[in-house]
């Protein structure tokens, strides 16, 4: 789900001439993918037989800023929160003023505080994959918006014209942690315009939202069906059923994303103007802290969450 600093347009190539990024770049035939482990450890780019399918747009300093580019991961939660603070079991937690939250237009917090931080530990690295730790147990400034002790742990797998993204949450203290985490890949199609797209989305339930980007609590069931982008803007959430694939298509590409079961929801952000389509795996729906939707993982276990990227 956008916010004003992620509406701008800029570079598509992965470039990047910081050295002190922590680069790494995994490769499986005519597929390749970098991942910037200090900063956020995002994706920057998504490469297969020379063409890219990953906008960077704003580059590596909005990410340091806080701003979704790339590929970035969302955490401790995906998208917008309602107010200046949550409640779970009978804790009430502070969120509009801690250290490291970012908001949007607004004034809501947007997209947890994870984007760009650095701190990674690289558990396991070979040619094409790459698995990377975070301890947020020992973060004092994640921590603070997010008082459940966790760590995350992120495996990149690349196969020829083929990511899979698999994250874990362990809860590591004496209490339980929300799970309300997700990604936020800004894909684009090479060679052809965004009025030339379209979306292939499966059967839904489209999540209403009010003024401010929140769920109204009011649903619409919508079919599985095309979506041409001429024209039209979407910022949306849905609840997936069974099928849990979606793509983005255009005259001569297509790329698809599918999410596994712990994956329940999706978002479609396309804003008019911008030559990226985001389709974003989510663990829980916009807002799920603030109304108590998060599932949670008792202390000493964990959850996993999987999806990939197909490019056709």
């Amino acid at each position: 789900m956008g916010s004003e600093p992620e509406r701008r347009a800029g570079d598509r190539t992965g470039g990047h001439p910081d050295t002190d990024l922590g680069a790494v770049t995994l490769t499986a035939g005519a597929t390749s993918i970098t991942v910037l482990t200090r900063v956020g450890l995002t994706v920057s780019s998504l490469d297969h037989r020379g063409e890219q399918y990953l906008s960077l747009h704003g580059g590596v300093a909005a990410l340091r800023g806080g701003h979704t580019t790339g590929l970035p991961l969302l955490a401790p939660w995906a998208n917008r929160l309602r107010g200046p603070d949550y409640v779970v079991d009978d804790r009430r937690v502070a969120v509009v003023g801690s250290p490291g939250v970012h908001l949007d237009a607004n004034g809501l917090p947007l997209h947890g505080t994870m984007v760009g931080r650095d701190g990674w530990s690289i558990e396991q690295r070979d040619a094409s994959s790459l698995t990377a730790m975070f301890d947020a147990a020992a973060d004092p400034e994640v921590m603070a918006s997010f008082p459940f002790p966790h760590s995350l742990t992120v495996r990149f797998a690349v196969e020829p014209a083929r990511l899979t993204v698999t994250t874990t949450l362990r809860a590591t203290g004496a209490v339980a942690a929300p799970v309300s985490f997700g990604w936020h890949p800004y894909f684009t199609l090479p060679g052809s315009e965004r009025d030339d797209w379209w979306l292939e989305l499966p059967d839904r339930v489209h999540l209403l939202l009010d003024e401010l980007q929140l769920p109204t609590g009011a649903v619409v069931d919508e079919p599985a069906g095309r979506v041409d982008l001429l024209g039209r803007a979407l910022d949306d959430g849905y609840l997936l059923g069974a099928d849990r694939r979606l793509a983005l298509c255009g005259p001569d590409h297509r790329l698809e994303v599918a999410l596994d079961g712990a994956y329940p929801v999706a978002q479609v952000y396309a804003p008019i103007g911008s030559p990226f389509v985001a389709l974003e795996p989510m663990t829980a729906p916009t807002d799920a802290l603030s109304r108590a939707q998060a599932a949670t993982v008792a202390p000493g276990h964990q959850h996993t969450a999987g999806f990939v990227v197909t490019i056709v």
